[in-house]
């Protein structure tokens, strides 16, 4: 799905700045590192990953060696049929397509729950033999559509997919984007709101996908409510405001403290970079890396 919706120079050999150390094996994912070649491992708390769709002038294996220089964990947003590619590199697939739906149109429609269900039935236990740990739905534009009746609908379409969920130990994660720039009339719009359908459906993989480059435009205060939430949240992504391009000192986010409210939660998750790149691809990503490494 590559139709949606990187100055800090470090390490000698890596590029990655204070922080990094360099080590072989031992890595974290179900796949095996190519032997002999040695690779970055990031001494900071947030644990990195990167979405396939900014790079869509690589292939998943071009773009998972990229990830392994960079001391990365895991590629994002990945089809069924690319699961396993990130594992050739000791990576794994942190985020997976399994048909929760499209932005448009999946869970506040009561309408759409037995596809829904039907595909996660299907997928999520092959996600979980992939080690893939969290996989992607979302709400669904309003089209005229209460918040409210929109968050009974969705907390019915995931009470029914959750036993699933948890039979399998991957995490279905709800995502939040803005409705004012890239998806109008989207429900899942707000944190309370997707707090308030978590709380409700009361299942630990069942989660929001916070992405704070849509929040940041939506509603702002990003510290505090990464903390007042943390417990609804089981995934973030980055982007910087405006444009979605790298998150240095151009944007408005400030993103080494965002990160350190986030690290300082005990967040074990994941953190997957999502922006496009106005330049060069792997420069910007180091960027990115660097910033996070706290």
């Amino acid at each position: 799905m590559l139709s949606r919706r990187l100055f800090l120079e470090a390490g000698a050999r890596y590029g990655l700045g204070a922080g990094v150390g360099v080590g072989m094996g031992a890595w974290p994912g179900p796949g095996e590192a190519q032997p002999g070649v040695a690779r970055p491992v990031l001494a900071g708390r947030i644990r990195q990953s990167v979405c396939r769709w900014c790079y869509a002038q690589l292939s998943v294996d071009e773009l998972s060696a990229m990830a392994v220089r960079l001391g990365l964990l895991g590629v994002d947003l990945l089809e069924l049929e690319e699961y396993e590619i990130p594992r050739r590199h000791g990576l794994i697939c942190t985020m997976g397509y399994a048909g929760g739906g499209t932005i448009s149109d999946a869970l506040n429609r009561v309408e759409n729950h037995a596809a829904i269900e039907a595909a996660f039935r299907k997928n999520i236990p092959l996600a979980a033999k992939a080690g893939v740990p969290n996989v992607i739905t979302f709400s669904g534009n309003r089209r005229g559509m209460s918040d409210e009746q929109g968050a009974a609908n969705t907390v019915l379409g995931l009470n029914r997919v959750k036993a699933i969920a948890e039979d399998h130990g991957v995490t279905i994660c709800l995502e939040l984007l803005n409705s004012k720039i890239n998806h109008p009339d989207y429900m899942a719009d707000r944190t309370a709101w997707g707090v308030r359908v978590m709380e409700e459906v009361a299942s630990p993989r069942v989660k929001l996908l916070y992405d704070i480059y849509h929040m940041q435009i939506m509603e702002g205060d990003l510290i505090d409510t990464i903390r007042n939430s943390i417990g609804s949240i089981g995934h973030f992504h980055t982007g910087g405001v405006p444009g979605r391009h790298e998150i240095g000192p151009e944007q408005e986010i400030q993103y080494e403290a965002v990160m350190r409210a986030i690290a300082a939660t005990g967040f074990q998750g994941y953190v997957a970079h999502e922006f496009q790149p106005t330049g060069d691809a792997e420069t910007a990503l180091r960027q990115a890396v660097a910033i996070c490494n706290v």
